[in-house]
């Protein structure tokens, strides 16, 4: 049974690289199992004064202004949202109760999304780092290179239209992790074999960690048993 609905409100938080409609299949199994979801947009400029991560928080902090500022929210958080959930946690008025991390990185203070890929995959960090200094931006994904990882060209379609290259400057900024965090429960979901360092790491700091023999994207292939995860957790 689902909770009450004004029990919690769920904020799926999507990659800076990708868009919200890559959390809209599941928000809809949220919404048909009864509870509040909300799925913001994070929004940028390259030209802005602000970091991209203040400006991420920023556009959470904005999609929920409408909550009451004692609603209880669970922060769910797929791929290199994950790292900014710590930023984006601090710009909410609304409690905190839990933080899900879905394939994504754990948040490490002062350090940057070059610095964490480091960690995982050294080699491939390195050959993206002489791309963007070549002036290149990452992803540049085609319908080709995702027709395994996204089967249904239609989603796969709807997802590469809101596609995100960035720029260097988005990968070597230093991302912030406030002294107290985490200040609530955190869970791990694993969807890729990709991101099983950041499970083991998760399981290591005592976190719930539940595992999906899946693939980066199958929160858009397979959103009932994502939602499924999440729920357990």
């Amino acid at each position: 049974m689902a909770l009450s609905i004004d029990s919690t409100t769920f904020v799926l938080i999507h990659s800076p690289f990708l868009g919200a409609f890559t959390w809209s299949l599941v928000a809809d199994q949220l919404r048909q199992r009864g509870y509040r979801v909300i799925v913001p947009s994070l929004s940028d400029h390259d030209d802005s004064d602000l970091p991209y991560w203040q400006q991420h928080a920023d556009s959470v902090r904005r999609a929920l202004t409408d909550l009451p500022a004692d609603q209880p929210l669970t922060l769910v958080a797929h791929s290199g949202a994950g790292p900014r959930l710590p930023a984006i946690r601090a710009a909410l008025d609304q409690p905190v109760t839990a933080y899900v991390f879905v394939d994504a990185g754990i948040p490490v203070d002062g350090t940057s999304w070059l610095d964490l890929m480091r960690v995982e995959l050294p080699d491939v960090a390195a050959e993206l780092h002489a791309l963007l200094i070549a002036g290149e931006r990452f992803p540049t994904w085609t319908s080709t290179d995702l027709a395994a990882e996204i089967p249904d060209p239609d989603t796969r379609d709807r997802m590469l239209a809101e596609l995100h290259p960035r720029p260097l400057a988005y990968f070597e900024e230093l991302l912030p992790v406030f002294d107290s965090f985490p200040d609530a429960p955190c869970h791990y979901l694993q969807l890729s074999a990709g991101y099983a360092l950041w499970a083991d790491r998760a399981a290591a700091l005592g976190w719930t960690v539940q595992r999906i023999a899946g693939n980066h994207f199958h929160l858009l292939n397979d959103p009932k048993s994502v939602t499924d995860g999440i729920l357990a957790l």
